[in-house]
């Protein structure tokens, strides 16, 4: 699925067919025409395509001149306008068969988005977000859009999520596509959040273009920042920020607490280390310190910043310190110092707080030292950041009380009129890029701020994030945290649930490793049973997205635990869906099929198959692929992982179907790895060179825990190769000896605690 290549979909008719289309970066265009292939050899393009005439021909800019081919009758000739100057990785065509819808933008651009044949229909959505997104960009850099038409288009085979080609942007067909009645919630918002980020390359990547792959991240974490700002304009609703920590911000300090992380500039040489960079460093760690920075300068010099070095740099290349020098210019604050802590070396730091009152003030004393996934930090150098610290309290637990900047290891902080019994609290909204460890008597008194929801929802997020990832790295215990985390029975919030299911669902997969797997299924109903009571089954009037979201995610766990009341009413609710009685709503679809696989056998497979199959959204069948690793048969395995390399599933969704059985219990963890050393010939050929090799090895091997797995995984990449997964090989390997190391230390003290919880159950 890369430089120019075939594409196939298969026509309302049923009939097989062919599109011709492109993915250049980020060394491909020389697959298509033989090019300068570098970032910063920039230069205009005059393309014209020779194409049969029942066919669409797009490209760049616009077509000025369609004339027949004299050698063949069936042929046409389309021109297209000179582009501006601009880099090869992001010159695309397109050649197929596809329907439009358009509008024109409130200031003047003419925006398509193409769809599969008789689709039209599910390309509107995209249409409205992107034609609020060009003026809103428009306004935010003060700098127009600089074509005369934009075109957004769905292709089915297709690597990435998306890509920002300079005026033919394109997409999954799941990440542009929205059927009013068949596409869930989530979808939603990811189609929002992907036509966000890639319309902003417009401006930031398009227009102004990075030096050299070594400032990708200026690119993609800007792009993966920004997104959710335009999100948030034209969605307030979904309360995208808060979000925007749980997918982002966490994922990215996850990733940058290991000793195999890498800065967020890397320097560059070769074609398989600039594939390597597309990781969650460059875009969500990339996108966290833009975050942060954008709140330590302030919107209003931020915006005037981004206007400068858009104008200065427009058409030609910059680098990282050329952003910084702007961004200096407009706010008259150390910019480069303080960001070159941030992206020039890896990691971030843990920053340990204790407090004591004196007379009516608060005295602090903070230190910073890196933070480390296998423990304390035990080097030799002694890595520094310079930390922009905000410190609230519970008079106002939305504002800031103290600003600071922490450019030391150590620094004491008075807080002015703080009474004794007033907690305080570092990191407001979990916007700095770091993580807080209190003294005990701090982290009591914020406890009840959990419970009582006097603490805003991200900061709960943040501290039960942090909280987690202390035991994880051994620095808590663990069951200090299951006991913050029956503090949570109250928590209304979509994103902070969403959390606490991701850590519990780290949880269990540890725990599958040994004979009290059930015991954590029983503490996970119990957290997320009275929140499904609450919600219930059915949407109630004035409901939202954000409630939506919360009932699939809550009967999604209770269903997976094996809660009798939820397994009951899934299996009601399928059997209705599958006779055609009462189809269910899109946002049950995935935690109904779910809990019914998992607790089901070879028939439940079958049907499952069999919606696959018949169903007509590519949305639809990544629902069903996504979840078939649910089925705990081994036997039922082995279909499901053949049918993953199958026709029936599309090249870039293979991974997720073997990571889904890999995910789904410790039977398929084993059955996935055999499966794929088993097939790695194939597996590799289909996907060497791009990310998605990556994420299958990471999906596939990460839950394994016992050290001796290590050094198999190691061994078997070592006699076979994949030079652009090497670093995420490095990475599973060393997660892997993490989890034997956390399961070696806290296995007995959980499982005491799961058994004493059950004895004398807490009280609710």
């Amino acid at each position: 699925m890369k430089g120019f290549y075939r594409s196939k979909y298969t026509t309302p008719s049923g009939e097989v067919r062919y599109a011709a289309v492109t993915q250049f970066e980020a060394t491909d265009a020389r697959r298509a025409f033989p090019c300068w292939d570098e970032p910063a050899i920039k230069a205009t393009f005059d393309i014209s395509l020779v194409v049969p005439k029942d066919r669409v021909a797009l490209s760049n800019m616009n077509i000025i001149d369609r004339k027949p081919y004299p050698d063949d009758e069936n042929l046409v000739e389309v021109k297209f306008a000179r582009t501006p100057v601009m880099s090869t990785y992001l010159v695309a065509f397109v050649v197929g068969e596809y329907d439009f819808v358009e509008t024109r933008s409130k200031d003047g651009v003419c925006v398509r988005v193409y769809t599969p044949v008789g689709k039209a229909e599910q390309g509107k959505f995209a249409l409205e977000v992107a034609a609020k997104t060009l003026p809103f960009y428009k306004d935010y850099f003060n700098v127009p859009y600089p074509l005369p038409k934009i075109d957004l288009i769905a292709i089915a085979d297709f690597a990435a999520g998306a890509m920002e080609n300079w005026g033919l942007v394109t997409y999954r067909e799941t990440a542009l596509l929205i059927d009013p009645k068949n596409s869930c919630s989530s979808s939603r918002q990811w189609v929002a959040l992907v036509v966000g980020h890639e319309l902003a390359h417009q401006w930031f990547g398009n227009l102004v273009t990075m030096e050299w792959w070594t400032h990708l991240w200026l690119n993609e974490g800007f792009a993966s920042w920004i997104e959710y700002l335009c999100v948030d304009h034209c969605f307030p609703e979904y309360d995208i920020w808060t979000q925007f920590v749980s997918a982002d911000y966490t994922r990215a300090q996850e990733l940058d607490a290991l000793d195999n992380s890498h800065p967020i500039e890397v320097s560059v040489g070769h074609p398989s280390e600039v594939d390597e960079i597309f990781d969650a460093i460059s875009y969500s760690k990339g996108a966290s310190v833009i975050r942060m920075l954008h709140d330590y300068i302030g919107d209003k010099d931020f915006k005037k910043g981004m206007n400068m070095y858009l104008t200065k740099f427009q058409q030609k290349n910059a680098a990282t310190e050329d952003l910084w020098e702007s961004l200096e210019n407009a706010s008259g604050k150390p910019i480069a110092a303080v960001m070159n802590t941030w992206t020039k070396q890896m990691g971030f730091p843990l920053i340990y707080v204790e407090a004591e009152q004196v007379e009516d003030d608060r005295l602090l004393r903070l230190s910073q030292k890196k933070f480390c996934a296998s423990g304390p930090y035990v080097g030799e150098d002694y890595p520094q950041w310079m930390v922009p610290i905000t410190i609230s309290t519970s008079e106002d637990a939305n504002q800031a009380k103290l600003k600071i900047l922490m450019d030391k290891p150590e620094m004491n902080v008075v807080l002015k009129n703080v009474k004794p019994d007033q907690w305080v609290k570092l990191n407001l909204g979990t916007v700095g890029f770091y993580r807080t460890q209190y003294s005990s008597s701090m982290l009591e008194s914020l406890l009840p701020g959990i419970r009582d929801l006097s603490l805003p929802p991200v900061d709960r997020l943040g501290l039960q994030n942090d909280l987690f990832s202390l035991a994880r790295a051994g620095i808590i215990s663990t069951v200090e945290v299951l006991k913050v985390m029956e503090a949570f029975v109250n928590e209304p919030n979509y994103t902070v649930w969403s959390d606490l299911s991701c850590n519990l669902g780290i949880l269990s997969t540890l725990l599958s490793h040994t004979d009290f797997y059930e015991e954590i299924q029983e503490f996970v109903k119990d957290v997320f049973s009275p929140i499904g009571e609450r919600l219930g089954w059915d949407p109630k009037p004035g409901e939202g997205h954000l409630d939506a979201l919360l009932r699939g995610l809550v009967l999604g766990k209770l269903g997976k635990a094996g809660h009798k009341a939820t397994l009951e009413e899934a299996r009601r609710r399928f059997k209705d869906h599958v006779e055609g009685k009462q189809i269910l709503s899109a946002d049950l679809r995935s935690p109904v099929y779910l809990t019914v696989l998992k607790h089901g056998d070879s028939t439940t497979l079958d049907i499952m198959l069999k919606l696959h199959k018949q169903a007509d959204m590519q949305e639809e069948k990544n629902r069903i692929e996504r979840v078939l690793g649910a089925t705990l048969l081994p036997d039922l395995i082995q279909k499901v992982l053949t049918f993953a390399l199958s026709e029936e599933v599309r090249p870039q969704d293979t991974v997720s179907v073997i990571g889904g059985v890999a995910g789904g219990s410790k039977h398929g963890r084993k059955a996935a790895w055999k499966f794929i050393k088993d097939n790695w010939e194939e597996l590799y050929n289909r996907y060497q060179g791009g990310f998605l090799i990556s994420r299958l090895i990471k999906l596939s091997v990460e839950g394994f825990a016992v050290d001796k797995m290590a050094g198999e995984v190691k061994a078997f990449f070592e006699s076979h190769p994949a030079p652009s997964a090497e670093r995420t090989i490095q990475q599973c390997c060393e997660n892997i000896l993490l989890n034997a190391a956390w399961l070696k230390r806290d296995a007995d003290s959980i499982h005491q605690y799961l058994l004493q919880r059950k004895a004398s159950p807490p009280p609710v």
